[in-house]
């Protein structure tokens, strides 16, 4: 098994500087684990660049409380320096640590082409991809009162909807390897009654993966929230692999603690789907390593 989803901070604190001896840690506790490799990307909006090269993107849009609220949580998490977090990371994986250095980015609407081109010039072995917002609204933000209101004024199925097209705009923008959590919308089980509209969302995800030459995770980051299961469906894991979706396995995990979570789980799933390699990542190229 590998890891292929970590980050370094815990959302509620700020980032502090990391050494390669915290990498060292975290390799250690994978090995311990039983696992092969681990990917360290963090989120994109952790770092200085993120403000530097976006602005404020969340003021073209109308709600100021949801404006306020995504301005306090870009002051709190983007003030990391994106070149000293790689240098790290490469260091580590020089050294002969079993890492890969990578990056969560997140789709940011009519922005990505010129993302793509500043992310050229770093030396990333994977870019995840990642939705984790409709315009200025944090949808799994859970501990967000402002985000979490929408839920209730909103409809459903225009939330699906929405999402499953960013996910196809992410996949379309030829800025990520690895979709990351796919149906992450379902985080606090506000699921549709209309299991065919969730198909057709499921289908229409899968369809992007394959069709843009793109890996998604098994995520067990699903079971440590409201929805108690992994990311993606089964339905839907079903769909990638029909569309010969490349798979790779991650935790999400904010705190060392978490590195493997439920891995158990998932190994069991992806066996009961005769999954036997999984894909991996060395300077943006695909390979696999067998289970």
């Amino acid at each position: 098994m590998i890891d292929y989803h970590l980050h370094l901070w815990e959302h509620p604190n700020k980032a502090t500087q990391f050494t390669l001896e915290t990498l060292a840690e975290y390799c250690r506790k994978a090995e311990s684990m039983g696992l092969k490799q681990i990917a360290v990307t963090e989120h994109f909006h952790r770092f200085t660049q993120s403000k530097q090269w976006l602005g404020k993107f969340w003021t073209k849009f109308d709600d100021h409380e949801l404006y306020e609220s995504m301005e306090a949580y870009f002051d709190h998490h983007a003030t990391y320096d994106i070149e000293e977090y790689i240098s790290i990371a490469l260091l580590a994986k020089e050294s002969g640590l079993p890492i890969v250095v990578g990056l969560e980015m997140d789709y940011f609407k009519d922005n990505m082409e010129f993302l793509n081109d500043k992310l050229r010039q770093y030396p990333f072995d994977v870019i995840l991809g990642s939705v984790h917002w409709l315009k200025n609204w944090r949808f799994d933000d859970l501990y967000d009162t402002v985000s979490m209101k929408v839920w209730d004024s909103t409809d459903l199925e225009n939330i699906w909807a929405e999402y499953s097209y960013h996910m196809e705009e992410l996949a379309s923008a030829n800025s990520c390897d690895v979709l990351a959590h796919p149906d992450l919308i379902k985080v606090n089980s506000n699921l549709l009654k209309d299991t065919g509209l969730i198909n057709e969302f499921n289908l229409r995800i899968a369809e992007s993966a394959n069709r843009f030459d793109l890996a998604a995770e098994v995520s067990s980051a699903g079971y440590r929230k409201p929805i108690k299961e992994q990311y993606p469906s089964h339905d839907l894991l079903q769909l990638f692999l029909a569309k010969d979706v490349p798979i790779t396995t991650a935790s999400d995990a904010h705190k060392i603690s978490d590195i493997g979570y439920r891995f158990d789980s998932i190994m069991a799933l992806i066996k009961e789907f005769n999954v036997n390699k999984l894909a991996t990542f060395n300077q943006r190229m695909r390979s696999y390593i067998d289970l």
